[in-house]
């Protein structure tokens, strides 16, 4: 995901983490010297991002975390701006029948998102009185919100102390002190163990440091073609001294999408998008030729919540 920008403060220089953790070639233990200089890149070339600034608030720092979750930048900003235009606040959104978060999603991809998002707006207004919490662990208590979302919104929207591991700082954190070129398919307790040694003691230095590792992975350290020439902290990156290995791990997972499942249920959500009364099962039979796919699809948005079924061979978006 993309971090928003915290306010700088008047030294990156973090105090030094845990004594055990690894240093670099002049005995600095090696998260103060990353703090420091991700920190400063960070502060020269953090990107201008509606949910960086500071009337974005809480909720929407969550929002774009929902949507960034596999979803580029610049497919996001005009869902987003759209999406805190009509509800500017958790209570807005809760008001809405769940087919209308389904119905402003879009093409943005993954749609269980929106009425994960929904089903987050409708408890922070029924337990918080619509606010979005502070604690971490209320946050985690929040349906749809699992550790990395818990942890972004906390440190990004409330400036805290939280390890916060996406795949971009996964990657970051790969390289420059594991000396591998990816990290794991899926987290491992390694690698949070690792993340929370580097954090900084500081509350502030820490969620700026989350912001700033973030960034370099998306726009440096990035999964291909990565910029080692603009790179901070290139000159102790692990991997990279160690001449850039060739991945040796498992295979990386790709995603494809023509001919999938997943591109038949988006024509059919899109389908249902532009409708605002039932639609007939014969005008979803038209949008995929291959019959068991798209029975099989369309059998699938209904069992994810995303379609609700009508008497009479209808369909439209939930309701509730």
């Amino acid at each position: 995901m993309t971090a928003p920008t915290l306010p700088p403060h008047s030294s990156p220089t973090a105090p030094a983490p845990a004594t055990d953790g690894p240093a670099d070639a002049s005995g600095v233990p090696l998260g103060e010297t990353l703090h420091t200089q991700v920190i400063t890149w960070f502060d020269g070339n953090a990107r201008d991002l509606p949910w960086r600034r500071a009337d974005a608030g809480a909720w929407g720092v969550m929002v774009s975390e929902f949507m960034l979750q596999q979803t580029p930048v610049n497919r996001v900003l005009p869902v987003y701006e759209q999406w805190l235009a009509r509800w500017p606040r958790p209570a807005d959104l809760a008001k809405e029948a769940p087919g209308e978060a389904v119905r402003a999603w879009g093409r943005l991809g993954y749609p269980r998102r929106a009425l994960r998002l929904h089903g987050a707006a409708v408890a922070i207004t029924e337990r918080h009185g619509g606010d979005v919490p502070t604690e971490h662990a209320q946050l985690l208590a929040l349906p749809g919100i699992g550790e990395y979302t818990a942890a972004a919104v906390a440190s990004f929207a409330y400036g805290q102390r939280h390890a916060v591991l996406d795949t971009n700082v996964r990657r970051v954190l790969a390289r420059a002190v594991t000396g591998v070129q990816y990290p794991p398919n899926a987290t491992t307790a390694a690698e949070r163990r690792l993340a929370r040694t580097l954090l900084p003691e500081e509350e502030e230095t820490a969620a700026r440091w989350a912001a700033a590792s973030m960034e370099l992975g998306a726009l440096v350290c990035t999964a291909k073609n990565e910029s080692c020439h603009q790179c901070p902290i290139s000159g102790h990156c692990a991997w990279r001294l160690a001449g850039k290995p060739a991945h040796d791990g498992p295979p990386r997972r790709g995603q494809t999408y023509a001919g999938t499942d997943r591109q038949v249920r988006g024509k059919l959500l899109a389908v249902l998008r532009e409708a605002h009364t039932p639609v007939p099962q014969a005008m979803l039979d038209r949008v995929w030729h291959e019959p068991v796919q798209r029975a099989r699809a369309l059998d699938g948005l209904v069992a994810d919540g995303l379609v609700e079924p009508l008497p009479g061979a209808l369909y439209r978006l939930p309701l509730t």
